[in-house]
């Protein structure tokens, strides 16, 4: 990878924190950022932060090569389940936004590239289980029984869920707040592939 780029997985109302760490982090590290969303058949969609304090133009969608990428963010957004979405309901989802996490969670474990979820954006990886096998996810207090659901156990330190986490090449953090302790996790994790 000669250009080396980030995904940044977004929905309206993303968390704006994660969004401003990320936009100065990343590219200060020298990685490129890329937004990439479900478009619902337009050519590309504007989201507005919870804050709305601003904007991010999406035209990047479930075409994505995951081979262009180190690492895969995906955010916290108050309207993420939209990603969650499947058109036809069936034993096992397929969401286009489900779909690429499978081929992004084959590339982790084949410690090709890595995840790193902020907040309750864990929740997306509940839509399926076995997306979750065998790590550890850390999550904000709100997804805590859908983590549990998924099958994974609830990770606990003096009554709060531990933040950041890395299991292998996928890390997580309980809370924007949280992001440059995952700024840091997210340099040694991406360095090591």
């Amino acid at each position: 990878m000669n250009d080396p780029k980030i995904l940044f997985l977004i929905e309206e109302h993303y968390d704006e924190t994660a969004f401003n760490i990320v936009n100065t982090f990343v590219p200060s590290n020298g990685y490129r950022v890329d937004y990439a969303s479900y478009l619902w058949g337009n050519a590309s969609l504007e989201f507005e932060s919870n804050d709305k304090a601003s904007k991010v133009k999406i035209e990047i969608c479930r075409k994505v090569n995951l081979d262009d990428y180190k690492e895969t963010i995906v955010v916290a957004a108050d309207a993420m389940d939209r990603l969650e979405y499947q058109a036809m309901l069936i034993a096992k989802s397929t969401s286009p936004t489900v779909e690429m996490l499978r081929t992004g969670v084959r590339k982790v474990d084949e410690k090709q590239s890595t995840i790193e979820s902020i907040c309750h954006s864990p929740w997306l990886l509940c839509a399926d289980p076995e997306l979750l096998v065998d790590r550890k996810v850390p999550s904000s207090h709100n997804i805590v029984c859908d983590v549990m659901n998924a099958g994974r156990p609830k990770i606990v330190e003096n009554g709060e869920t531990v933040a950041p986490q890395s299991d292998g090449l996928v890390s997580t953090e309980r809370h924007p707040g949280g992001g440059e302790a995952l700024n840091q996790l997210f340099l040694t994790t991406i360095q090591s592939l």
